[in-house]
């Protein structure tokens, strides 16, 4: 279980993008002695409109501990587990009751058992996932009724699980038809012996370049494949690995459609690094990997070797899911994904809808409040009622439960057709996610290059499946450039394994076929490949260095040659990777094009990018370009970032001095020396001067023709020259702190768009909303809160410094009420021209595409 810190800052756009009717009331005032005397209580919540919350039970902390787990028996009564202590069932009034403590029973359940992180009542039974506190071996347990009466007293141990603590095993849940478990476990668990997978088991690092783990020792030394679901018997004899890749999923859900989709953490402590990735909410395929590696080593979503997320949600802590079906709510709440983030306060509704052969979704705020830990969601099939717990970390449990009492209908929801006929072609490729008779090969090939990406990488894991004796010299044969790089992604993988994974055993790798593969990819006409083509052509170069070595100089010279002709592009994904792979080959021409986009990019994020690839190029510079490149590293010393930011920059440094001759350490010592001097805890962007105050009607004017003739590269820096990626992502780079705004286009008027720039205070979304606590002792703390640990409070007090966190005691805090102003600047508009202002608007309303119409003509 994951209830880590989680930080976040104020957004461009935050009053826009997240309100609801219920979010825009104003905000109670805390009652702080309520909190601490119990369960935060339902007057300082917030729920949508038509939705009631009722607080059942506040929990004994002494007695009853904290609690993490819900799940239902057959008879409607609830099982919860302490996460330190044992397990109890708990009997509720029926809703429309009124709840009352005195008339929630709860018992011990009398078997020694407890310290549960997972828990299914199925097959008679109830399942447990065990995550070893202090007491009890981590592992799935099924525990009976032995003699009928009713009582719980058998224990069963079925599989011991190789891993504890918070990223350690987690929850149980039953299989669409009926007849297995699935297991989640976070990336402290070791995969168990399993006897069949549906993973192809040639996973590795992957990384061209020496990567660097987190600079704060969290996790040192742990390789991937990371996080992992299982599909296991009902007995728990027989485990088949289902999925890998994840950090720290702590929960798991299907659909009706039978589609899996699980709620995967962040790292927080990488945030502002290009390899942060936010909370987000993922399809599980048969065979998926999600690219989790440890410290600077995450995988981007874009690799063809991974999928990415559905749903980015966020800076938060991931706990329970839970799909609404079987919930007396409206049809849209009954298909909502219900996900928990503990750190924050939030049940989040996801509301997913088909997009190709997966899915795509929003999500809104459903209940919060501060503090609201949220453990676990469950829908009751046999009240109709949505129950979620609070607690973990022996902070303050409760049992709520939410039920409608709005006039919308509550006919049952339908399913969706749309994308039927997609997932049905996915479904039949992920049949094939073992090994085949041959025949297989010709319908898994005619999907390789297919444009659904999860379609194409389905088919993939398929041919990985298959024996590479059938279809090796297919893939050389290959006319078309999709199905060649993709087949030969696949024959890369499944021909050497990658360097830290390699043993004794291993096979030698063949250099014959390594340069096969490079000339064959070589040979395809760059200027015919479309975006995802040039992404997976350069990720699959890169597999092919890192496992199999470098080739010869004329090889290594006509790639080279190939590569340095297209770099740089006008597309940031793929700079990243042919600046990888240009310092690896040890071009000529890499050092001088990438301090040009060092010194230009206009986010932190992407100049990290250029900064760590160069750390290891050690020949080709001069003098000038060695003070250019480290000259970086003074303005680097005020970007801010998560916990492990300035180690990670730190690190950086120290590969990068490495590298250095004596000549040109004495050029560079001084540059250095001075960055204790002149470096000011500012963001990646330079304040800009004065142009004039910003109005709504004015500004508007602007806008009386159609955008046309306007310049995305100009609108990208200036939303870098704004601070705006410090906070959001657009187009997969940027910030998370604030919410995506990639697809705010299709969202929201113009008029709406700029009303939220020039005044974030009118409306403030609760949840990007500050507050201000007073003490006892008379000081006054403004700032959000992003943690709890026990009866401590953690409040992040400078929006632009992730790390600027106070801790509060509870019993300290007088009283504790809503910020009245947005957390998010006043004037962002106002150091732009008319034309700035243009561009950034017309880059905001593109979604990322610069070949939209509004910039034709540049």
């Amino acid at each position: 279980m994951r209830f880590g810190s989680a930080n976040g800052c104020a957004a461009l756009l935050c009053s826009l993008l997240f309100v609801t009717p219920a979010l825009t009331q104003d905000a109670p005032k805390v009652d702080v002695r309520a909190i601490q005397s119990g369960a935060t209580p339902v007057s300082q919540l917030k729920v949508l409109p038509g939705f009631q919350v009722e607080l059942l039970y506040s929990v004994p902390r002494e007695t009853l501990g904290s609690w993490v787990n819900l799940c239902a028996d057959p008879r409607g009564r609830l099982i919860v587990s302490d996460q330190y202590g044992g397990l109890y069932r708990v009997e509720v009034p029926p809703a429309g009751q009124k709840a009352a403590a005195d008339k929630v029973k709860v018992d011990k359940i009398g078997v020694d058992l407890g310290e549960a992180q997972g828990l299914l009542w199925a097959f008679d039974s109830l399942y447990v996932v065990v995550n070893k506190g202090q007491k009890y071996t981590s592992g799935l347990y099924r525990v009976r009724d032995s003699d009928g009466d009713d009582q719980l007293d058998e224990v069963q141990l079925l599989r011991e699980l190789p891993g504890g603590g918070e990223h350690g095993p987690h929850a149980v849940l039953l299989t669409p038809d009926g007849k297995h478990l699935m297991v989640v476990c976070g990336n402290q668990t070791k995969l168990v012996s399993y006897q069949s997978t549906r993973v192809p088991p040639f996973w590795g690092e992957d990384h061209l370049l020496p990567r660097m783990p987190d600079g704060r020792g969290f996790m040192r030394g742990v390789l991937g494949p990371g996080g992992a679901i299982y599909r296991v018997s009902a007995d728990g004899q027989n485990w088949e690995l289902y999925s890998v890749g994840f950090r720290n999923q702590f929960d798991a859900a299907f659909n009706r459609d039978g589609e899996l989709f699980s709620y995967d953490a962040d790292m927080e402590w990488d945030f502002n690094t290009p390899w942060y990735r936010p909370t987000r909410v993922c399809l599980v395929t048969s065979g998926s990997e999600f690219g989790w590696r440890n410290g600077a080593g995450k995988w981007p979503a874009y690799y063809a070797d991974s999928l990415p997320a559905v749903v980015d949600i966020g800076p938060g802590s991931p706990t329970g899911i839970s799909f609404g079906y079987g919930a007396k709510f409206p049809a849209k709440y009954q298909d909502a994904l219900f996900i928990c983030d503990w750190s924050y306060g939030k049940l989040y509704a996801v509301h997913l809808e088909a997009k190709d052969s997966a899915y795509q979704g929003k999500f809104e705020e459903f209940v919060s409040g501060s503090p609201l830990p949220l453990t676990d969601v469950i829908v009751n099939p046999l009240d109709g009622a949505l129950y979620f717990t609070i607690g973990g970390r022996r902070t303050q449990s409760g049992l709520y439960r939410v039920t409608y009492t709005g006039k919308e209908k509550l006919d049952p929801s339908s399913p969706d057709v749309v994308g039927l006929n997609e997932r049905r072609t996915r479904h039949f490729l992920e049949t094939l996610h073992a090994p085949q008779e041959s025949k297989a090969i010709g319908p898994i090939w005619s999907y390789l290059d297919h444009d659904d990406r999860f379609i194409r990488f389905a088919a993939r894991v398929a041919l990985e499946h298959q024996d590479p004796v059938h279809w090796r010299e297919k893939a050389f044969a290959e006319p078309k450039s999709g199905k060649a790089i993709t087949a030969l992604l696949a024959l890369t993988r499944v021909s050497a394994p990658d360097p830290f994974h390699r043993t004794e055993q291993s096979p030698a790798v063949d250099e014959t076929l390594r340069d096969q593969i490079l000339n064959r990819l070589a040979d395809q006409a760059w200027d015919k490949l479309n975006d995802w083509q040039r992404l997976d052509w350069l990720r699959t170069c890169e597999i092919v260095l890192n496992r199999m070595g470098r080739p010869g100089e004329p090889l290594a010279a006509r790639l080279s040659a190939m590569l340095e002709s297209v770099f740089p592009s006008s597309n940031r994904m793929q700079n990243a990777e042919l600046c990888q792979l240009l310092v690896y080959l040890d071009s000529p021409y890499v050092i001088e094009r990438t301090i040009k986009l060092l010194k230009e990019a206009p986010t932190q994020e992407e100049q990290l990018e250029y900064a760590r690839a160069l750390r290891v190029k050690k020949t080709g510079w001069s003098l000038e370009q060695r003070k250019d490149y480290f000259q970086w590293f003074v303005r680097a010393s005020g970007y801010r970032g998560g916990a492990s930011f300035a180690l990670f920059l730190k690190n950086i440094e120290d590969d990068a001095v490495a590298t250095l001759s004596d000549e040109e350490r004495q050029v560079v010592t001084p540059i250095l020396e001075s960055k204790l001097e002149t470096a000011q805890p500012t963001g990646v962007a330079q304040p800009r001067p004065f142009v004039k105050k910003r109005t709504l009607p004015e500004t508007s004017q602007l806008f009386q023709s159609s955008l046309h003739s306007r310049d995305f590269d100009r609108g990208r820096k200036l939303f870098g020259a704004a601070n705006c990626f410090a906070c959001h992502r657009f187009d997969n780079e940027g910030g998370a702190h604030g919410p995506d705004l990639t697809g705010l286009a299709g969202r929201f008027s113009l008029r709406d768009l700029l009303e939220s720039i020039i005044d974030p205070s009118k409306v403030i979304s609760d949840q990007y909303a500050g507050v201000i606590i007073q003490t006892v002792d008379g000081r006054a703390i403004a700032g959000r809160i992003v943690n709890l640990n026990q009866d401590s409070i953690m409040v992040m007090t400078n929006m632009l410094d992730p790390n600027a966190v106070q801790n509060i005691q509870r019993k300290d805090i007088e009283s504790m009420g809503p910020a009245s102003k947005s957390l998010m600047p006043d004037g962002l508009l106002d150091t732009l021209q008319d034309d700035e202002v243009l561009d950034l608007m017309a880059f905001l309303l593109s979604r990322g595409d610069r070949n939209h119409a509004m910039f034709r003509g540049k």
